[in-house]
């Protein structure tokens, strides 16, 4: 076994019986690479890649390639999802180089760790003469690589960074319509989503594309929206069987999905489906949701109450090999039924895709236009097929499960945790807060000391020289963990949560943010000091941890009537917004935050005996651009002149409230006046 052999992470256990002299990124590997002058292979991915996978079967474990590896290179293996910072400086590199990046990620680097060369996925061959190319191209041409790494060392370090604006302008409605117009250009206007394959679902974009059609009043927006929340809940992206999302399909129709299952992506469209649900209420919205909750539950919570990281996309050596059926395997399931289960989710005899025989499921028709086809009633429809998907399941549970990635993470429990939060506002279902409340409690207790977190949960790798290997937090954590306990706050009234989202954030503050760009570092001033100190800036498949953090500060700023949080926010969309138009679906999270500027954020306080009561009719109704604060006691700005052992409900906004009311009725005629 190799140098991965003491490992936590799941991705590096995977490793350590390859035949590569592989090393954990650390101060072992990197002073190795210094001592003997030799190039550094930095190879990064994550245990739920298929990809990964693949090459690790064909190069990795190949004797004749892991002989070259080791002759020539210092060989790192990083765990993307516990090291962050290291895969975003090298994904910055692959992508400078070649205009696109992912997983797994391959990067030969300079002794001191800059990097020369980068790319993705390789077939054996490929690699094997790359590696011979480059060890040769570094012993015979040393000024070369040494020009080269200069010149993309500097590109790296500006990379995602923006200019500090000082010039504060006046936002106004006009500011989205070029936004909007360059965001259009990418609308799958038949089925949904953004351009065509591979497709992401994008739960951000779509969250704020909600809000801007509410607020906006755009009905083609609304309708797009619609449609791509269908035509996911209805794709084989959805698993009909088990709940929980895939993390993209590999079409354009929603059909084939990456069968690898993430918890940020279920965090989030959590989120979605019960924001979407209290704007457009559609039975079918809380149907994922629940079915999302349950598939959590049951497949990514820990016996403490964290949340696990991912399902692996692979069982037993084959992509999606536990989600697929061949129409003989279900009919000797379901007998008689198996017919309308395979009109309800379009399994064929021949397979409905390319796995011979195999079939993914998925639907085209709501239980309405199906049960009127059929002949059939809705509730008859229903039943039938709600007994049958349970036959499914339970035959499926026998089979050999995907791998679990075990890696407890902040930011991801975070983005869990706010999606518990959103169901529950939207649905009223006590089980939804008390899993929440078990969840933030693991958090408290596991992953923060005083007011700093820990990423990972897990017991510390003890080093060959006795010391413990440190722990980076990240930016993200503190985001991702911040709006949580604000969105508990919420839907509970309990201060506690609201005063350790604070704490968090004054510690982010303190050791990440950048008074120079007015943005913050994703690396803490204390942490290892890699070839570039970046900030994440660009929302992507999970918002960028600067505009989480932003719109965290913008909250506080209300609740605390704090100058200083106001200030940061404000400077940091200044700095934003001068690229929205540009690229939007890569700012969606910054966009929502200039929709809160341009039609105000109001502040509902909602105080005595009845405030619960009233706070659960009030998110009865869509108000995307509000916070909520209030219960039977609290010592926060806005409830200090209020007495809060009467039920009245305060919309204030600007600094100005309205005279108090004691119905949520009245309350919303003054929104909405």
């Amino acid at each position: 076994m190799n140098r991965l052999a003491n490992s936590t992470s799941p991705y590096l256990l995977q490793h350590a019986n390859n035949p590569v002299n592989w090393y954990p990124w650390g101060a072992e590997a990197l002073q190795k690479a210094k001592d003997e002058n030799k190039l550094i292979l930095v190879s990064i991915g994550y245990s739920a890649c298929h990809w990964c996978h693949v090459m690790e079967h064909e190069s990795f474990e190949d004797e004749h390639v892991a002989a070259v590896m080791n002759e020539y290179f210092v060989c790192i293996k990083v765990d993307r999802e516990e090291r962050p910072d290291v895969d975003q400086i090298y994904m910055s590199a692959v992508q400078l180089m070649s205009g696109r990046g992912g997983w797994p990620l391959n990067c030969i680097c300079l002794p001191d760790q800059r990097p020369i060369y980068g790319g993705t996925y390789f077939r054996k061959n490929d690699w094997t003469s790359l590696l011979f190319n480059l060890a040769d191209f570094y012993k015979t041409k040393p000024e070369e690589a040494e020009d080269y790494a200069v010149r993309l060392t500097a590109g790296i370090k500006q990379y995602e960074s923006v200019a500090f604006v000082q010039e504060q302008a006046e936002y106004a409605k006009a500011d989205f319509e070029p936004i909007l117009k360059a965001w259009g250009r990418y609308f799958d206007e038949e089925e949904g989503g953004f351009g065509n394959a591979p497709k992401f679902p994008m739960p951000n974009n779509w969250q704020f594309l909600i809000r801007y059609a509410h607020l906006m009043q755009d009905e083609h927006v609304a309708n797009l929206a619609k449609l791509t929340l269908n035509k996911m809940a209805f794709g084989g992206i959805y698993d009909h069987i088990g709940g929980g999302f895939a993390r993209y399909a590999v079409d354009g129709v929603w059909h084939v999905p990456h069968f690898e299952k993430m918890l940020y992506d279920n965090g989030q469209l959590l989120s979605l489906y019960a924001e979407a649900y209290t704007w457009q209420p559609d039975p079918l919205y809380k149907t994922i949701a629940d079915e999302i909750i349950s598939f959590v539950e049951r497949e990514l919570t820990s016996p403490e109450y964290g949340f696990y990281s991912a399902l692996d996309a692979d069982s037993e050596g084959k992509e999606g090999k536990y989600y697929i059926f061949t129409k003989d395997e279900l009919e000797g399931i379901l007998g008689e039924e198996a017919q309308l289960f395979c009109i309800y989710y379009h399994v064929t005899d021949m397979g409905n895709w390319e796995e011979e025989y195999s079939n993914v499921f998925f639907r085209r028709e709501s239980d309405a236009e199906l049960a009127a086809t059929l002949g059939v009633s809705v509730e008859e429809l229903t039943a039938r097929i709600d007994l049958a998907r349970q036959k499914v399941f339970d035959a499926r549970d026998k089979r050999i499960r995907p791998g679990l990635d075990n890696k407890i993470l902040a930011s991801w429990n975070g983005l869990m945790l706010k999606g518990l939060c959103d169901a529950y506002r939207a649905f009223d279902e006590p089980a939804y807060l008390d899993l929440a409340l078990r969840n933030a409690d693991f958090l408290t207790n596991n992953m923060l000391s005083g007011d700093k977190l820990l990423r990972i949960f897990k017991e510390p790798v003890l080093l060959s020289n006795g010391d413990h290997e440190p722990i980076a937090t990240f930016l993200d954590d503190y985001a991702n963990v911040v709006d949580a306990f604000i969105a508990l706050y919420e839907v509970t009234f309990d201060e506690q949560w609201l005063t350790r989202a604070k704490g968090i954030t004054d510690y982010a503050i303190l050791h990440y943010h950048d008074k120079q760009s007015g943005m913050f570092f994703y690396t803490a001033d204390d942490d290892e000091h890699l070839i570039a100190r970046k900030s994440e800036i660009m929302d992507g498949v999970i918002p960028s941890s600067n505009s989480v953090m932003a719109r965290n500060l913008k909250k506080l700023a209300l609740f605390y009537d704090e100058e200083r949080y106001h200030d940061i926010a404000a400077q940091m969309l200044r700095n934003i917004v001068p690229h929205l138009a540009k690229y939007g679906t890569a700012y969606s999270n910054w966009t929502a935050l200039l929709l809160d500027e341009v039609f105000g954020v109001y502040e509902i306080a909602i105080t005595g005996e009845a405030s619960t009561s009233l706070r659960k009719e009030l998110e009865q109704n869509y108000i995307p651009n509000k916070i909520i604060l209030g219960g039977t006691k609290g010592t926060l700005p806005l409830l200090a002149d209020k007495p809060m052992d009467i039920s009245r409900i305060y919309v204030c906004s600007n600094k100005t409230c309205s005279l108090p009311v004691d119905n949520v009725g009245q309350a919303l005629k003054q929104i909405d006046k």
